[in-house]
């Protein structure tokens, strides 16, 4: 055979890595390491390409599954948790009313933009705490 196809899975592999760095998704990542033992078992040991095949298919299930159940058990940690919840960002700020909370419903600034909010009865110009939100509305309250 004149193609050695331990580099054909070793190239494979990196190809798999380089993919799993470019679009993380933590998957490629097991069937890049699957295709690089194969390769370095079909380097060391000569095997026919069939049994290569099973091999790699065999060890990319494996790693799949034990990855799967490893990441199940250790969850990746998000550096920040809120970045999505803009709402969630925004409790203990404190905002202005801009549009008169009146029977529990109003308007406040925060930051650059304007916010609906629920709470106490309060005048255009109050300062107020926000302490939690509904959805894309506010709950806010009055300092003490």
């Amino acid at each position: 055979m004149s193609f050695e196809t331990h580099w054909g899975w070793l190239a494979l592999g990196l190809v798999l890595a380089i993919g799993e760095m470019t679009i993380p998704g933590v998957f490629l990542i097991w069937l890049a390491g699957a295709a690089i033992v194969t390769g370095l078992l079909a380097w060391v040991v000569p095997l026919s390409i069939e049994v290569q095949v099973v091999i790699f298919a065999a060890l990319a299930l494996i790693s799949v599954f034990a990855g799967r159940n490893w990441l199940r058990r250790h969850p990746v940690e998000s550096a920040d948790p809120l970045m999505n919840d803009r709402g969630a960002r925004a409790v203990g700020e404190l905002v202005l009313v801009t549009h008169a909370i009146d029977g529990g419903h109003g308007k406040v600034k925060l930051a650059d933009s304007e916010w609906l909010v629920k709470g106490p009865d309060a005048e255009p110009g109050t300062r107020m705490r926000v302490t939690g939100h509904d959805g894309v509305v506010l709950l806010v309250e009055h300092l003490h």
